[in-house]
């Protein structure tokens, strides 16, 4: 590939997204009151100078503010893996405030206990407690892992993703040292006192660490996903479970993007054994939500703390949130779970997943480019290099910018949208074959016009 070439291609996709956007466009510009011109920071990292606007959402397709409708897989970054506006989720909302009533009230509804004991049964731990984002679910599981085990730090890997929860933004220094991740936002304390990172699939590593006996958790994704897929090599999970037992420390999978592995995430699917379990996004259809699951044993040994009036879990102790466990989010996660994301449909969704990864890799090999692509159950990413990373830093090594920008722009331009942050495909239930052939199609005009 020359980058001469790739300059010019990306210019001219750049052009074609001004001149068709003309809406999404003067929205952004109009935006005078919106800090950075979106509702929030991240919206704007669309490919292109401005993000495209929505009007609506269906299904697996999203329509902007110029008309232009798009088969999408980026599906808000994993939050609408059901697919947008799924018909149970709706009603199911429809009922609870039309037709119920309360959409908040600081009272359990007889949906929480449903969705519990589904978790509980996808996932294999007992008990669970509800967020309203997997970043609050994690912030608070920490915190119940610090006390329940009484030592002050956490592990985790370099450039993982769990959410925007202060001690997980940082990476291992070449030198091994723990490092602040950059472009960190002023945190409170230096993100080394509380978290010790190292790199993904090193064992040795985390040995070490844990053998310290100052670390209460292991907070790890089962594969690394905002940064690339970064999949566990053979036997990973089971050192990692097997370390964890002998030194005393907690073992925390966050499934927030890995739920694509299956109906109980990649923690089902994979045998996992962990303490705890967090998630959010994709479980209530698009209405915020996050959630942990503990085993029994372990939450047994937290309310003993709190029986013995050592922890408050319930007003200073940090536990909780007004909004968290609402009466509306509860109803969508069980219509959701009852009837949107099931068996049934991840095995469709896998199945297309497979599809779109051939097809890619036939485009790769075709054309002689050194890349590589990931599946994890219903998501797929490109990687652009080869053979795929096996950390998180020899994946954010693998970055390419200009490369993303002119990919993102290329399928939008025609109709296909794919998550922005990164290269992430992703399946829902209303995904077609049509879809992930049409798909196939622009990428291997995109590869063959860098190709020449």
């Amino acid at each position: 590939m020359e980058r001469d070439r790739l300059t010019a291609l990306l210019e001219a996709e750049r052009a074609t997204h001004l001149e068709r956007n003309p809406g999404s466009r003067a929205q952004f510009g109009e935006a005078t009151h919106l800090f950075t011109g979106v509702p929030m920071t991240w919206m704007a990292n669309w490919a292109g100078s401005f993000p495209l606007a929505l009007a609506g959402a269906r299904s697996a397709r999203v329509t902007d503010v110029d008309g232009h409708t798009y088969v999408d897989f980026a599906l808000g970054d994993t939050g609408a893996m059901a697919g947008h506006s799924p018909a149970p989720v709706v009603e199911a909302i429809r009922r609870r405030v039309e037709t119920l009533g309360g959409i908040t009230a600081m009272l359990p509804s007889e949906d929480a206990e449903w969705v519990a004991a589904e978790l509980a049964r996808r996932f294999g731990l007992g008990q669970w407690s509800f967020a309203l984002s997997a970043t609050d679910a994690n912030r608070w599981a920490l915190r119940l892992a610090r006390l329940v085990t009484g030592r002050p730090k956490i592990l985790v890997f370099s450039y993982c993703y769990h959410g925007s929860v202060d001690e997980t933004f940082v990476v291992a220094g070449p030198d091994g040292t723990t490092r602040s991740r950059p472009g960190n936002v002023a945190p409170a304390v230096d993100p080394s006192e509380t978290t010790v990172a190292v790199e993904f699939n090193d064992l040795d590593a985390v040995g070490r660490a844990l053998r310290t006996g100052d670390i209460a958790a292991v907070l790890t994704e089962p594969a690394l996903t905002n940064i690339g897929i970064v999949a566990p090599d053979d036997g990973f999970h089971a050192g990692l479970r097997s370390l964890c037992d002998e030194t005393g420390t907690l073992l925390m999978i966050d499934e927030t993007h890995t739920l694509s592995a299956g109906p109980g995430g990649a923690t089902a699917a994979w045998g996992l054994q962990p303490d705890i379990v967090t998630m959010g996004k994709a479980i209530a259809g698009g209405i915020p939500i996050g959630a942990f699951g503990l085993r029994d044993e372990l939450a047994a040994r937290i309310l003993t703390l709190v029986d013995d009036e050592y922890a408050d879990i319930e007003d200073v102790g940090g536990i909780g949130g007004t909004l968290a466990g609402n009466a509306l989010s509860m109803a969508a996660a069980r219509a959701c779970l009852g009837e949107v994301l099931t068996e049934e449909a991840f095995t469709r969704m896998e199945a297309l997943a497979v599809r779109l990864v051939e097809q890619a890799e036939a485009t790769i090999v075709r054309h002689r480019m050194p890349w590589t692509i990931t599946r994890l159950g219903a998501r797929a990413e490109y990687r652009f290099c080869s053979p795929a990373p096996r950390n998180g830093t020899a994946s954010d090594a693998a970055d390419d910018p200009e490369l993303d920008e002119y990919l993102h722009l290329y399928l939008s331009n025609r109709g296909v949208l794919i998550t922005p942050f990164h290269n992430m495909v992703l399946m829902c239930p209303e995904t077609t074959a049509d879809d992930v052939d049409l798909h196939a199609r622009l990428f291997e005009a995109a590869v063959a016009a860098l190709a020449g």
